[in-house]
Formats: C-alpha cells, sequence, structure tokens
C-alpha cells in the first residue's frame, strides 16, 4: 500500500502512475496546512480578520507548502520509501511538520512586518498535522476495506498473540483469500477485551464449543507458534467433538524467525500432537560461530545433517560443505538450499567414513573450521544383527574424521541418548564416540564436544516412517510394548539447540538436549492412525533385543548441569583412546562383538592424559584402514 494511485497501488512501469502517486500525498498535506493556517487565522480574530491579516496568512501558507515540499523531500516522504499509513510514515509526517512549524515561526519572528501573530505556526501546524493524518487513516481504513475478502469461509482462530496478529493482517489484507477471522480464543484473561483489527476475542479453550456453534465458523486455526503439543492435542480434540477442521500454523523453529501467513496454514501433523516445544533461542546471537566460517557437515544427506544445512546457510557461512556417501540424498539437500544447483558443486561431496584416506585429503584441502558430524548408522534392530557395521562406520569412522581434524576451530559430535548406560550397539556405538571425541579434546587445540538427544520426529527410518507405512496398507500398526516410551523431538527443534549448544559446549563434554516428558510409542500409534481416520489395528509385539522399556538421558555418574542454557545440559564424559579399541578389530561373531563393544564402554579413563603435538595422529589400531 505505498502509493495513493489507482485502488491504492502502483502501476508497475507506468511514470504517469508514479508521479500521481508521489504528487498527491503532497497536494494533499499542502491542503492541510492551507486548511489549519486558515482555521487558525480565522480562531486568532474571531472570524472578522482583516485583508492584512489575510494577506500574511497566505504568505505563510505559501512558505509553508514549500517548506513542507522542501522537508518531505529530505526525508523521502514523498518518494515511496515508507509503506503507506505506516507507523514509519507517521512518524516522518509528524517530524516534517514539526521541522516546518519551528521554521515559519523563526521566519515570523525574524520578520519586520510580522504576517501573522507568532502562536499562528503552532496552532496551524497542529491542526495540519491532524488533517494529515486523519486523511492517511481514512484511506488506510478504505484500502483495508477494499482488500477484505468476499465470500470467504469464516474461521475461528486460538491464540491472540503475535503470530494470530500476523495471521489476521495477512486474512484481512487478502482479497482472493479463502478465509476470514471472525472471532479469536485465548486462555490469557488479560486479553478477554482484546480486538485485532476488528477481530474480537470471545472466549477461552472452554468456549470453543458455544463460540464455533454462535459464529457458524467451520475452521479452527491454531495460532500460536510456541505452543506445548499438549495443548495442540487439546485443541483440536475439542475442535473434533464440535465437528469442525482443525488446522495449525508452523511451529517457531520451523519458521525461522518469518512472520506467519494464511499461507503457512497446514494440517496437523503428528508432529504437531507430539513434539511441538516452547525453545527461547536466538540463533542470531549464538549462531556467530558460522558466520564467514568454512562448515563442513557430514551425513548431510540424513534427516539431521540436512536440516543443520539448512539452518547453517542462514548464517552465510563462507563455505558449506554437505559430505555423504548417498548421492540422491546429496541432491535432495542441495536442492532444498538452492534449487537451481547441480552436483558438480563443489560444496556437494560425495564420500565414505571408512575411507580414511580420502576423508584426510577432504580436511587437508578444504579446510573446515567448524565441523558438524552427523553421519551414522542408526537403525538399533538392524544394527543389533549386524554390529561389526556399527563398528566399521559409527566407531571407525567417527575416529577417521576425528583423525583427519587436526586445525578445526569446533568440532560437535552428533550423538543420541541411547549413549547414556547403553544396552544396545547403537548406544554402545555412540558412547564410544563420545568418549573418543572427549579423548581428542585433550589432544587438539580446537573445541571437541557431543550433543546428546533422543527420537527425531519424522526422520527417515523411524517409528513414524513405520506406522505410516503400516496405516497406508491397512495395519497392524506394530508397537513393541504398550508401556514403551521414549523421548521426541522435531527436526528443526533438535538442530536448533544443536546449533546453540555447539557455541556454548566446552571441551570433551557432552551436551543434553531438554526433550520434554516422555511419549510412549502406543500414544504415538494412537495419533497416528486417529489422524488417518482408517479403522486400523495396533499389535504389540515384544521388546527386541538390546531394547529399553524406557530410555534415559543421563547415564551413572552424570550430573545434570545447566549453567548456560535452560535446556542444555552439561556432562562430564571419561576420555576412551583409540589403542583400546584393539578387541573391536579381531574376528568374532555377532554376540562376542557386541560383549566386546560393551566392555570397551565400560573401560575406565586413562590415568593421566599427555596432551600430544596439534598434528600428533590419534589413530594407531592395526587392521585400521589409514
Amino acid at each position: 500500500m505505498r502509493g495513493w494511485g489507482n485502488r491504492g497501488r502502483v502501476i508497475p512501469g507506468s511514470p504517469v502512475s508514479r508521479g500521481g502517486a508521489r504528487l498527491l500525498p503532497l497536494l494533499v498535506d499542502g491542503a492541510a496546512w492551507v486548511a489549519g493556517l486558515l482555521a487558525a487565522v480565522l480562531v486568532r480574530y474571531d472570524f472578522a480578520p482583516t485583508r492584512g491579516h489575510l494577506a500574511g496568512a497566505l504568505a505563510t501558507m505559501a512558505l509553508a507548502i514549500v517548506l513542507q515540499a522542501a522537508v518531505g523531500h529530505t526525508r523521502l516522504l514523498y518518494r515511496g520509501r515508507y509503506r503507506f499509513a505506516s507507523f514509519d510514515e507517521i512518524r516522518a509526517v509528524g517530524s516534517v511538520t514539526a521541522v516546518v512549524t519551528v521554521v515559519l515561526t523563526v521566519a515570523d519572528l525574524l520578520s519586520p512586518r510580522r504576517p501573522v501573530p507568532a502562536g499562528l505556526p503552532a496552532i496551524g501546524g497542529a491542526v495540519a498535522l491532524i488533517l494529515m493524518l486523519a486523511v492517511r487513516y481514512l484511506r488506510r481504513v478504505r484500502l483495508s476495506r477494499r482488500l477484505r475478502p468476499r465470500g470467504a469461509a469464516p474461521v475461528l482462530l486460538f491464540g491472540a498473540g503475535r503470530a494470530a496478529a500476523l495471521l489476521v493482517d495477512s486474512m484481512l489484507h487478502d482479497p482472493s483469500g479463502r478465509y476470514v477471522p471472525i472471532g479469536l480464543i485465548d486462555d490469557d484473561p488479560r486479553k478477554r477485551r482484546l480486538s485485532i483489527r476488528g477481530v474480537p476475542v470471545l472466549g477461552a479453550r472452554p468456549d470453543i464449543p458455544e463460540v464455533l456453534a454462535r459464529t457458524g465458523a467451520g475452521l479452527l486455526v491454531f495460532a500460536v507458534a510456541n505452543a506445548a503439543a499438549a495443548l495442540v492435542r487439546d485443541v483440536r480434540e475439542r475442535a473434533t467433538e464440535a465437528g469442525v477442521a482443525f488446522q495449525v500454523v508452523p511451529s517457531v523453529s520451523e519458521l525461522m524467525d518469518q512472520p506467519v501467513e494464511v499461507g503457512d496454514i497446514r494440517e496437523v501433523q503428528v508432529t504437531d500432537l507430539l513434539g511441538r516445544h516452547q525453545i527461547d533461542t536466538d540463533l542470531s546471537l549464538i549462531g556467530g560461530y558460522l558466520t564467514g566460517k568454512r562448515v563442513l557437515v557430514t551425513g548431510a544427506g540424513g534427516s539431521i545433517g540436512s536440516e543443520l544445512c539448512r539452518q547453517i546457510h542462514h548464517f552465510q557461512p563462507a563455505e558449506l560443505m554437505m559430505l555423504d556417501r548417498d548421492e540422491t540424498s546429496l541432491l535432495a539437500v542441495q536442492l532444498s538450499i538452492d534449487p537451481r544447483a547441480h552436483l558438480d558443486d563443489p560444496r556437494v561431496i560425495l564420500a565414505d567414513l571408512r575411507d580414511a584416506p580420502r576423508i584426510r585429503e577432504i580436511f587437508r584441502t578444504r579446510r573446515p573450521q567448524v565441523v558438524f558430524h552427523a553421519a551414522a548408522l542408526k537403525h538399533l534392530a538392524l544394527l543389533q544383527r549386524h554390529p561389526v557395521e556399527a563398528v566399521k562406520t559409527n566407531v571407525l569412522g567417527t575416529l577417521n574424521v576425528l583423525e583427519a581434524a587436526e586445525s578445526v576451530e569446533r568440532f560437535v559430535n552428533i550423538s543420541t541418548d541411547k549413549a547414556a548406560d547403553p544396552s544396545s550397539v547403537l548406544g554402545y556405538s555412540k558412547r564410544i564416540t563420545e568418549r573418543l571425541t572427549a579423548w581428542t579434546a585433550r589432544r587438539r587445540p580446537g573445541t571437541f564436544l557431543s550433543v546428546r538427544f533422543g527420537n527425531v520426529l519424522g526422520s527417515r527410518g523411524s517409528v513414524f516412517t513405520t506406522f505410516s507405512t503400516q496405516i497406508a496398507e491397512g495395519g497392524p500398526v506394530t508397537v513393541t510394548h504398550p508401556d514403551v516410551t521414549r523421548y521426541f523431538m522435531t527436526t528443526q527443534e533438535a538442530v536448533h539447540l544443536v546449533i546453540q549448544a555447539a557455541a556454548i559446549g566446552r571441551d570433551g563434554e557432552a551436551l543434553v538436549l531438554e526433550m520434554g516428558a516422555p511419549v510412549r510409542i502406543s500414544e504415538v500409534a494412537q495419533q497416528m492412525v486417529a489422524l488417518s481416520r482408517k479403522p486400523v489395528p495396533i499389535e504389540f509385539t515384544g521388546l527386541r533385543p538390546g531394547e529399553k522399556l524406557a530410555e534415559t538421558l543421563f547415564g551413572a555418574g552424570e550430573v545434570d548441569r545447566r549453567p548456560f542454557h535452560p535446556l542444555i545440559s552439561h556432562v562430564e564424559v571419561p576420555p576412551l583412546a583409540p589403542t583400546d579399541l584393539r578387541p573391536l578389530h579381531a574376528p568374532a561373531d555377532a554376540a562376542v562383538l557386541i560383549a566386546r563393544m560393551s566392555e570397551v564402554c565400560d573401560r575406565p579413563a586413562p590415568a593421566s592424559t599427555v596432551p600430544g603435538r596439534p598434528r600428533e595422529r590419534l589413530i594407531d589400531v592395526p587392521g585400521n584402514p589409514t
């Protein structure tokens, strides 16, 4: 709404329209000065001014118009700089009017003939300012009414905060929009009499059925971007019971600090019902260690790695290197960042962590300064059957990366809550990598740390993928145990905290991310079945080898300390020397290898660790191809 031309908009490429759009507000403001000064003169002289009084007033009016144009030009008031009728334009109009008033008063006082009384410019300026703002307000009201959607479906919004205000504004300024807001619901008693752009708060959560029936709204939009999952579930249940549709705005982590718009409204997902958390993070303050740096992400094609790449990209690193052994996944994450990119882009690196010489070559030639190590095999049941693969990729692959990271400034090893008191091959392998990272931290000049969190909602191969496939095929949905629980986070939330944890983490420690209360897997299955609206049965199959009934975030002896951030715990990790991995290289069947992994996990830390030279090799294990 920048112009005053046809329908409040300037026609692109039309000089006449551009000139008219800039001239009209100047004419309006000039007329306001004429009216203001004339009113001041009439009041000053009891509506009976003499010709001399009117002549002086006319001279002052002419000077006021010239000054308004000149000062307004210096403030770019008539050059389309300010959004029409915005606070910025109001401030500009006020400051220009004040300057013109002061100049008129000084000119009047310095004039030997004193064309008008000394106080008259101030009175006239006040009246002129009121008229200028009134015209702009009326024009804004007219445009708002014109932009209001016609024939759109009435909707009710839950929430009366910032997200709801932005959504209301977006809906009311979309002439072709499908929705028009007719009311708000909010539990805050201080907002009971609130109205956002004429849309009133009509009640609280218990009032949802009555308000829906009274207004005739057929859709309830959950317009709180930082709500807990329990609140989303409760509001959805109330909407479902009332027989209306239910949709949501994205969470804060999905929006990435972008304002919510009507196009962002989407159907509710299981991640909304189980995984939304209120995360108080300001990535702009803690992501500075990424800006202008050469950043490498291993496992860039995975769920965590790809989201890391997308979020790191926002901090404008000098170079973002994406490494993975899966070319298809690499292409997918690259296109999610730059739709015009090609696979010959040097940012894309095809390599396998098991190839130690190749990894060393990459670090030597590309010289990354910050490394996020997210590459790993992660499927518990599969690794339980093939532990040697976990050793090759998770353990020795990580060691290859640690050995190559001779001069990095910061190294972040992505771990899992299964590394706390591990009982599975996945847990053993990730605990070993935490300890190897801690050992490296004592021998390298950079900061080496691990970040530990639980299951990621919607990640590839997760329980949600399995359940979705089973539901699509008509079931049954298989759950191991009715009481099994897990910690869940959305990918965006997990990566938000990983980036912040990497900024505040100290050398050699593991950071444990807060994930809220554990969720029953059976409840996940029930919510997904409910969303599908299909009569799909749920069956319980029993716990698998290595699987816990409930995961723990902290191992034996680990203390939950949160010195810097309320959602990030810091725990000490005992170092593990690479020479202690020798038992894992001897040939053995799966059961023996698993037992050896457990023994290595529990091996005491060295009595003393002597720092070596920054370029000293970390790997000296017979059989490791380095």
